[in-house]
């Protein structure tokens, strides 16, 4: 394998040399051969060479004695290979400038890579990418970025300290725009936690139907819709499409749900006491640990078609109202439905072992395959079922 050599920022005078098996002795034929003190090797983009597994048959290098890489091409500007040099003094050095909209920042490079390896400006500034950043720069040798500097400034903040700070004349909003277009997805989780908190009531403020449709409207379909803890006491939410949303310890006292389309939601330890939720649909809804004390749920539908299971488990339902509700597969173990109205329903398969249905009216329910073991059957009506129950199905 032979190459063609130059000194650095010339075109004549070459040398073809043979390249030998090691890097040293190539060294020492470049630096005989041109008379040179051979401290950098560059391809002709300007690329550094510092390996021989880097060099290809017929490859045109040159040679340079530290100086940075100089193009031989005569119509080549001043101005152009200014660029190129300053280029190359930032590719070596730890402290780099940014001119984002007009206006300086000067940061380092582990400072741009630190968070998010995969963000626009870790690839541009990382010294392990095998990526040639091309970003024009100024005068001054600083990094071109047609960005807003108002949002820049408390992203390259977050980058110093992991801290998002904000000044009150800035929007957040405007902040998560730049913050998505960098990549910056860390910093994406945080500031859309912020929008969504600013933009809720105070805490002691019941959220109407209103507030919920606003937030409904404003979320993408494939971003989930949180509401830990919020409160929607007394709220008229009846009817509304209202699937997937994580309702965990949220308060629902008293708050309308009549029709609402609950499927697979999260109400984890959420407030339903005294609720109507009358005719809803419920397939493969998280009631854990909920207080559904005196809610009316009457003919709710809770069978998944596709498979799964509604889990209330350990749920308080003392009283509540489930007559005619279609609840095959329902997990309700170690739940309290003591008092509860189970009139009609379908508890196919439901699991009920160590609830406790102490005076539950279970006329005319369809309990084939219910796991009953260890319940609390005490005082529970059993008339018109339309399957007879069986010793396995109550005895531990």
């Amino acid at each position: 394998m032979r190459i063609t050599v130059f000194k650095n920022g010339s075109s004549s005078n070459g040398q073809v040399i043979l390249v030998p098996h090691t890097w040293c002795a190539l060294r020492e034929q470049i630096g005989k051969k041109l008379h040179v003190n051979l401290l950098c090797l560059f391809n002709s983009h300007g690329g550094l060479i510092d390996d021989l597994n880097l060099i290809r048959d017929d490859d045109v290098l040159y040679a340079s004695e530290g100086d940075p890489f100089c193009s031989p091409v005569p119509q080549q500007t001043v101005g152009q290979a200014v660029c190129q040099q300053v280029n190359l003094k930032a590719a070596k050095s730890e402290w780099v400038m940014l001119n984002v909209g007009g206006k300086l920042f000067t940061t380092t490079r582990s400072t741009l890579t630190r968070f998010d390896p995969g963000s626009m400006l870790a690839r541009m500034f990382s010294t392990d990418s095998d990526i040639e950043w091309s970003s024009s720069v100024d005068e001054s040798g600083a990094y071109l970025i047609d960005r807003s500097p108002l949002y820049f400034e408390p992203i390259i903040n977050y980058l110093r300290h992991g801290k998002l700070i904000l000044d009150k004349n800035v929007n957040p909003e405007g902040i998560l725009e730049e913050a998505k277009f960098f990549g910056l997805t860390s910093l994406i989780e945080t500031l859309e936690d912020m929008i969504e908190r600013d933009q809720l009531p105070d805490d002691n403020t019941p959220i109407t139907r209103r507030d919920l449709v606003l937030r409904l409207l404003s979320t993408p379909t494939n971003k989930e819709l949180r509401c830990q803890g919020m409160n929607f006491s007394g709220a008229n939410l009846s009817k509304l499409d209202l699937r997937y949303i994580n309702f965990k310890y949220a308060i629902l006292k008293n708050a309308n749900l009549t029709g609402a389309n609950l499927s697979y939601c999260n109400f984890e330890r959420a407030d339903l006491c005294k609720a109507t939720v009358d005719s809803a649909s419920l397939l493969g809804v998280k009631m854990l640990c909920a207080n559904l004390e005196g809610t009316s749920m009457r003919g709710c539908y809770f069978e998944d078609p596709a498979g799964s299971r509604a889990n209330m488990e350990g749920a308080l339902m003392k009283n509540v109202d489930l007559e005619g509700s279609h609840m095959a597969g329902v997990n309700l173990r170690v739940a309290t439905l003591k008092n509860a109205n189970l009139q009609n329903c379908d508890l196919r398969g439901a699991v009920l072992a160590g609830a406790d249905l102490e005076n539950c009216d279970l006329t005319g329910c369809d309990l084939q395959e219910a796991n009953l073991r260890g319940a609390n059957l005490k005082g529970a009506t059993f008339e018109l079922m339309l399957h007879p129950l069986h010793m396995a199905q109550t005895v531990r």
